[in-house]
């Protein structure tokens, strides 16, 4: 029997040509050979399973190549190449920095630095996983990346660019690796299928590159396993049953029910969704990328970044046509949301299905919402001709007693006279006036709008500390703020507060709508203004001690002080 490689060794690049999704990285090392302006150090950074470590031998293997193609592609024939493809040249050394980072193997690696190669120009070291040596290695290294002798090049392959130390990129030349594109990836396994007589549907393929996330070597291990499975017939079903991938199919169908406002089916594909194993927090983050995907779809200029196959992308366009931006805006928020609390919620399902509920609710029509606003159901009042059929009903052993259901009555924009109000909370005398148009009933009566009778000081004050006398005992402490801390009137109807510190300058604003209304209540005088500042501490001192009030009274009259030395008094 035949001994089975991997396809990701068996169709691994061995030219620069067959490197997938990055030409323009490839272009450029194929213009330094053959201009012969090497560098002496490379660092090859990027994702996965992108081809850094490929594009590393093969760059190794092609400026020692000695018949080199007038494309800059090795020829495959000379000795020095058909010793590379048979993995037993001497000009090439590799080491594994993340089992090899202490200082020895650095030495080690320098002192094979000075031997010339045998066959072909340089001797190139491959170091991959660099960023895994240890900073005495790093430092151990230094000289020699500096200055190499000049048969010897150094490159390096990371995928934490960041853990690199600045000393060493800045010896370096350095290629950026991009993720491979899923288009990429796709023709590619298409390439790989149709060499190994394998039937693959496109959308399946697509499935495994979405899975792969940019790495072609993922994708190739992930297209073994299917290929395993299916024994070479992959299919979309069966692609997304080994891979216990999310058959998009159900956030289309969610989708649907939410535009419709049906919130028992979705609760209903939720339920089927969860019962087949998927875990909630994947299917909440499927749906964000779902809706991520219908919003991209909406306009031909982002459409480049929806990466699927031509059969869904007419599905998905379909589908966003029914979807407004503002659905689609309020729809991705709500489950990001949902995504952020998973982890920390202690009812897991119920928060999918919260947000599932909130999602329906996204279309409902603004007329069935002014509908509920005007509709109250009150159970409690009714007429004595109502409460009577009740009653008979009750005794006659009726199913009991039905709500009332009252309209609440339109209130004109504007009117004239005074008017009532609940609670004010505002400072602004515009959302007063709003306060009032929305609850007419109230207990205490408010002027109009346009009020400005006249109020002097002595006036302000007295409300001011009317008001504090009328506050209950769990408000004592603003009760007693207020009255520590009086108003002084300005111009223009406003007056100010001085308080002493930040916990006061809370307490008054935290309530400033409450004492603003009853102000403007008993003032006549909807345009008054309250201003509250901080009291600096060399502008007003507080008297607390004895010590304090004494020195305070001797200020005011210093014969106080000799009259407590002829009496013997003291301060304390």
């Amino acid at each position: 029997m035949e001994d089975y490689i991997v396809s990701a060794r068996k169709y691994r690049p061995s030219t620069f040509k067959s490197v997938v999704g990055q030409k323009a990285l490839t272009t450029t090392l194929k213009n330094a050979i053959q201009s012969g302006k090497l560098a002496h150090a490379y660092l090859f950074c990027g994702p996965r399973g992108v081809g850094k470590t490929s594009c590393a031998r093969i760059f190794a293997k092609t400026i020692n190549c000695l018949n080199l193609r007038p494309e800059g592609e090795a020829c495959n024939e000379c000795e020095s190449c058909r010793s590379f493809n048979e993995q037993r040249s001497l000009n090439i050394h590799e080491l594994d920095a993340a089992s090899n980072n202490s200082v020895d193997d650095i030495r080690s690696l320098t002192e094979q630095v000075r031997i010339t190669p045998q066959l072909g120009k340089y001797k190139v070291y491959i170091i991959d996983e660099v960023h895994m040596l240890s900073a005495q290695a790093f430092n151990a290294f230094l000289k020699t990346l500096e200055e190499p002798p000049h048969h010897a090049i150094f490159i390096l392959a990371t995928t934490e660019k960041q853990k690199i130390l600045p000393t060493i990129l800045s010896r370096c030349q350095t290629y950026d690796f991009t993720r491979i594109t899923l288009e990429d990836i796709v023709e590619h396994l298409q390439y790989v299928a149709s060499c190994e007589n394998i039937t693959a549907e496109p959308e399946a393929l697509n499935v495994i590159a979405q899975k792969a996330d940019g790495g072609m070597r993922d994708a190739l291990s992930i297209f073994d396993q299917v290929v395993s499975f299916t024994g070479g017939n992959i299919t979309y079903k069966a692609v997304i049953d080994n891979l216990n991938v999310l058959d998009y199919e159900y956030y289309f169908h969610i989708t649907d029910a939410i535009l419709k406002n049906d919130i028992r089916a979705c609760m209903l594909i939720l339920n089927e969704i969860l019962e087949k194993g998927f875990d909630g927090q994947n299917v909440i983050t499927g749906l964000a990328a779902h809706f991520r995907d219908l919003l991209v779809c909406k306009d031909e200029a982002t459409l480049i970044l929806f990466e699927v196959g031509a059969s869904i992308r007419e599905r998905y366009k379909k589908t966003a046509k029914q979807c407004s931006d503002k659905f689609l805006f309020k729809a991705i928020e709500l489950a990001n949301m949902c995504d952020l609390n998973y982890r920390n919620s202690r009812n897991k399902r119920l928060l999918l299905e919260l947000t599932l509920i909130q999602l329906c609710q996204l279309t409902t029509s603004p007329a069935e919402e002014d509908d509920k606003k005007k509709t109250l159901i009150n159970p409690i009042a009714a007429s004595p001709q109502q409460a009577g059929s009740q009653g008979t009903s009750q005794a006659g052993g009726s199913a009991g007693e039905q709500p009332v259901v009252k309209q609440v009555p339109e209130i004109p924009a504007k009117q004239t006279g005074a008017y009532k109000i609940p609670t004010l909370r505002s400072t602004s005398l515009k959302e007063l006036v709003e306060e009032k148009e929305k609850t007419p009933q109230s207990a205490s009566i408010i002027h109009s709008p346009d009020a400005k009778d006249n109020f002097s000081q002595e006036v302000l004050l007295n409300y001011w500390l009317e008001y504090a006398e009328s506050l209950t005992i769990e408000k004592i402490h603003l009760k007693n703020t207020l009255k520590n801390c009086k108003p002084v009137l300005k111009e223009n109807f406003t007056f100010e507060v001085s308080v002493y510190n930040p916990s006061q300058k809370n307490e008054i604003s935290g309530n400033s709508g409450d004492i603003l209304g009853y102000l403007c209540n008993k003032l006549h005088n909807m345009h008054v203004k309250m201003d509250i500042r901080i009291v600096e501490k060399n502008e007003m001192e507080m008297i607390y001690t004895s010590k304090e009030k004494y020195n305070y009274l001797v200020n005011k009259n210093p014969t106080l002080e000799e009259l407590t030395k002829i009496f013997n008094l003291t301060t304390e």
